[in-house]
């Protein structure tokens, strides 16, 4: 059944809104962190696990979320969801304890859990599947303008005010996204919808088992869990220590950085879309953009300081091509399961990225501090080569599962089998 005309803007820019509020919110500590560190007293380890809860709520609700979207529909369950994370920004605002920011963080992480997936699973309903590559690279382009937001702008912003006043702004904002979803973006079911709740979940078994998603998987979950780990938090402290940025140089190499991730998916979603017309298929965009990105990683973990800029610039542009992925694996299962795909794949992502957040703090807490306050160059080295790792790993194992096993085409062709 083809969907009913509509104003693709009515149903594009409050999603697009929505994810815009959530990138902020994933990028906002990395500038926040010397005032979170100095107010409360953070350590490495403390600052991580405290940005990474956003990454661990985000992720724990997305088997659930899969159904929820599947069964309700983009647009009432992102409208209900974004309400939690402007209670946790209030939280977050208010909290005089480690613990009242990681309860604050948790509800926001919760609360955005849907910014990107309902708009990807709306999308799938509402534009023809040739456009998804492009019209799903242009949403998480609105990402990294929230994320170029949460960089010079909020230092900017700090002069005028704190960060509790910065995170109260946004419960307002936050709030006002909900509202603008529920009331703008049409509402329609997809057949297979209606299904039950035994039912849909039998469906994520299903992708979860499916041969396509695990020989995809993988290599994007880690290129984007690192991606996100780094991106949001630790590219910052990196800037500061290894290369002696000053606390405004560091927001604008990461103002850079954000930019570069905003061109970069949306350029590269639209490459997909055009190649794909001359016969390239989009994962292979994907494959070599990832295969791009660790290159990229290699030269950061070996401190090109020299050009470290257009270094980090590279890591922003390609460090977003495994989403490709979402769009190609959304197309391999019926309609009615593209919340389930979407949400499968992103639990992985966020599980890596607050293994990963995490992670990195404790490994860069095993050295002491430098003369100055600042982390060794050498933790980071440790940090994001242990990340680099299960990329390397995750790529050859698609290499080979091309060579062992069934061929891709015919998987996804095989893709009918699921309404049996």
């Amino acid at each position: 059944m083809p969907a009913p005309r509509a104003n693709p803007l009515r149903i594009f820019l409050p999603f697009a809104i929505g994810y815009f509020f959530s990138y902020l919110y994933r990028v906002v500590n990395a500038v926040i962190a010397p005032d979170l560190v100095a107010d409360l007293g953070l350590n490495s380890g403390d600052l991580g696990l405290l940005t990474s809860i956003y990454f661990l709520t985000f992720a724990a609700f997305q088997l659930p979320l899969g159904v929820l979207l599947d069964r309700f529909g983009s647009r009432k369950t992102e409208a209900c969801l974004l309400v939690f994370a402007a209670i946790g920004a209030l939280v977050f605002a208010r909290a005089e304890s480690v613990s009242g920011l990681i309860i604050g963080r948790a509800l926001i992480g919760f609360g955005v859990s849907a910014c990107l997936m309902a708009a990807f699973t709306a999308y799938v309903i509402w534009f023809p599947r040739e456009r998804l590559p492009f019209i799903n690279g242009v949403q998480v382009a609105v990402g990294g303008l929230g994320a170029l937001m949460g960089t010079a702008p909020v230092e900017s912003t700090l002069r005028i005010t704190d960060w509790r006043g910065v995170f109260t702004v946004l419960a307002v904002f936050t709030l006002a996204a909900a509202a603008t979803i529920f009331f703008v973006v049409p509402d329609r079911r997809v057949e297979g919808t209606g299904a039950s709740l035994k039912d849909q979940l039998r469906g994520v078994v299903r992708v979860f088992t499916s041969p396509v998603f695990w020989r995809i998987a993988p290599w994007s979950v880690m290129s984007l869990g690192t991606f996100l780990a780094i991106q949001t938090l630790w590219a910052g402290p990196w800037l500061r220590d290894v290369t002696g940025f000053d606390r405004m140089n560091v927001a604008k190499g990461l103002l850079w950085i954000a930019a570069a991730m905003t061109i970069g998916v949306a350029l590269l979603g639209a490459v997909a879309e055009r190649l794909n017309r001359l016969g390239i298929k989009p994962l292979h965009v994907a494959v070599c953009g990832m295969s791009v990105f660790m290159v990229i990683q290699t030269l950061i973990i070996l401190e090109w300081t020299s050009f470290t800029l257009l270094v980090w610039i590279l890591f922003g542009f390609f460090g977003t091509t495994g989403v490709i992925t979402y769009a190609f694996l959304s197309q391999s299962f019926p309609a009615n399961f593209a919340g389930r795909v979407n949400t499968g794949l992103n639990l992985m992502v966020f599980v890596v990225a607050f293994g990963g957040q995490w992670g990195i703090g404790e490994v860069i807490n095993l050295w002491p501090t430098t003369a100055d306050g600042g982390y060794a160059p050498v933790a980071y080295q440790v940090g994001f080569g242990l990340m680099l790792a299960p990329q390397v790993i995750s790529a050859l194992w698609f290499m080979v599962a091309k060579k062992v096993g069934p061929k891709l085409d015919d998987l996804v062709k095989s893709k009918s089998q699921l309404n049996n």
